[in-house]
């Protein structure tokens, strides 16, 4: 990816953690909260989280591919979003993302240039928002940045 497609202020550099470099990402999405899954044999793994309550972590260290937003976009391989996860009645938000006290939130799968899930990356607002598809892809592009520099470290 260039630089032209992520704005250096989101870009990993090469001192960053990956806990500021997705606080950099729930910046730039003006949003106060965030995840990042990477895939393994047991599902989504969390990497790091931001604005996430302690209370909530634990539901979240590790997610079911298929459960809960960012399970859903890992399996359907696009991203999920809803306007209100408090008052959400898809079926889509679980108990955890509930906990967090978010309503406008956003996860998105995180595909690897062979076209294998590596993981989720999400963002999270305190109030209803619908995100549009730009920022749906934005996110994907970042999420993919994101996991590749993680790898290196």
């Amino acid at each position: 990816m260039n630089d032209e497609e992520t704005p250096s202020s989101i870009a990993p550099k090469p001192d960053e953690g990956t806990g500021e470099v997705l606080q950099n990402v729930v910046a730039e999405f003006d949003c106060t909260s965030g995840t990042l899954h990477r895939t393994d044999e047991d599902g989504l793994q969390l990497v790091a989280s931001v604005g996430i309550p302690d209370s909530v972590l634990p539901r979240i260290e590790t997610i079911p591919v298929g459960k809960g937003m960012a399970g859903l976009a890992a399996e359907r391989m696009e991203p999920v979003d809803i306007c209100n996860l408090q008052t959400d009645d898809s079926g889509v938000a679980e108990d955890g993302a509930r906990a967090t006290g978010m309503e406008g939130s956003l996860a998105a799968p995180i595909i690897g240039e062979d076209g294998t899930l590596e993981g989720t990356i999400g963002v999270g607002k305190p109030e209803q928002y619908e995100f549009t598809a730009e920022e749906r892809d934005k996110l994907m592009r970042i999420g993919k940045q994101i996991i590749s520099h993680d790898s290196t470290e």
